[in-house]
């Protein structure tokens, strides 16, 4: 089980993610289009570097809905390796079975 800290942490960086992905995606338009000044570039640039750290998406990291573990994870089904194992022996994950050969 990883750290609760650990995990409130990242809860709050998605929350800080869909509080500013307009935002952001509207001053990354200006940055890219190539019609725009370097004044508004240069401006549009600052205002996103002004922006907390946290509120880019890369910097969310995903973790098992079941353990809060990273490592491991397997983003078909949300959850680590290991949860999915014990999961699938159990029969609990619609249309997974043990392969055999």
């Amino acid at each position: 089980m990883a750290k609760l800290s650990s995990q409130l942490r990242n809860e709050k960086r998605k929350q800080l993610v869909t509080k500013y992905a307009e935002q952001r995606r509207t001053l990354k338009a200006v940055v890219r289009n190539q019609a725009a000044s370097l004044e508004e570039k240069q401006e549009a640039q600052s205002r996103l570097n002004s922006l907390p750290r946290n509120a880019s998406p890369v910097r969310v990291r995903n973790r098992c809905g079941i353990s809060g573990r990273v490592r491991g994870y397997l983003r078909r089904f949300g959850m680590s390796r290991i949860d999915f194992r014990l999961l699938a022996l159990k029969g609990e994950i619609p249309g997974v079975r043990k392969s055999s050969w």
